[in-house]
């Protein structure tokens, strides 16, 4: 008995000593560095190899003319109907490539196809952050059955915290009501553990990616 409770001691004393010593450590821990590597390869790269394995969609286009045919070809090729569209630069676009869209809000129960710039991207994990003081607003981005991103590569850094950093620095003290992480389509397995997209939300997201 003696002998046991020795040993328990012994043990306990070790970890007591491993607490301490952690705790002691703890306080000189750093939480303003990156805790990631920095990006070996091109930032497009990266995003487009981490967007296609969450099942995205990724198209580089060297400039807008190019964009808008792009999606031109997108929409004809799927045969797709009642492409929505409410922000100035995305509807210019669509309009320059004769894109048939809907502007407005009081028909979106009707949206199909949802139209969408959007705010950064996120090369490391594959994400499009949107905000509500987009004028695509809360809506757009998850009624959509098949969402098209625009973006710029400006926009694009290679952290999340990098994107909420650039969001904050544009809007200053006034950050949007909502700040949205979509990492490629909405999806679910809640219902009989089988894997399905667009349960709630966009079942495929498009990401075009325009040089700058």
């Amino acid at each position: 008995m003696h002998e046991e409770t020795t040993t328990k001691e012994k043990i306990l004393k070790k970890v007591r000593k491993a607490l301490i010593q952690q705790s002691t450590s703890a306080t000189n821990i750093d939480f303003d560095s990156d805790i990631y590597q920095k990006a070996e390869e091109p930032l497009e790269i990266i995003f487009a190899q981490q967007l296609t394995k969450l099942n995205g969609k990724f198209i580089y286009c060297e400039n807008e003319k190019e964009l808008g045919e792009n999606i031109s070809l997108l929409i004809e090729e799927n045969k797709w109907d009642n492409v929505f569209c409410f922000e100035k630069k995305a509807k210019d676009i669509l309009k320059k490539s004769k894109i048939n869209f809907s502007e407005n809000e009081k028909e979106i129960r009707h949206l199909n196809v949802g139209v969408s710039l959007c705010e950064s991207l996120a090369a490391r994990t594959g994400s499009v952050f949107v905000t509500s003081k987009q004028l695509s607003g809360r809506r757009l981005p998850a009624f959509a059955n098949y969402h098209i991103v625009i973006a710029y590569s400006s926009q694009l850094v290679y952290t999340i915290k990098e994107s909420l950093s650039a969001i904050k620095k544009k809007d200053g003290s006034n950050l949007p009501s909502m700040i949205v992480n979509i990492s490629g389509p909405s999806r679910t397995a809640d219902i009989e553990k089988t894997l399905v997209q667009g349960a709630h939300g966009p079942k495929e997201i498009y990401v075009f990616l325009v040089d700058e």
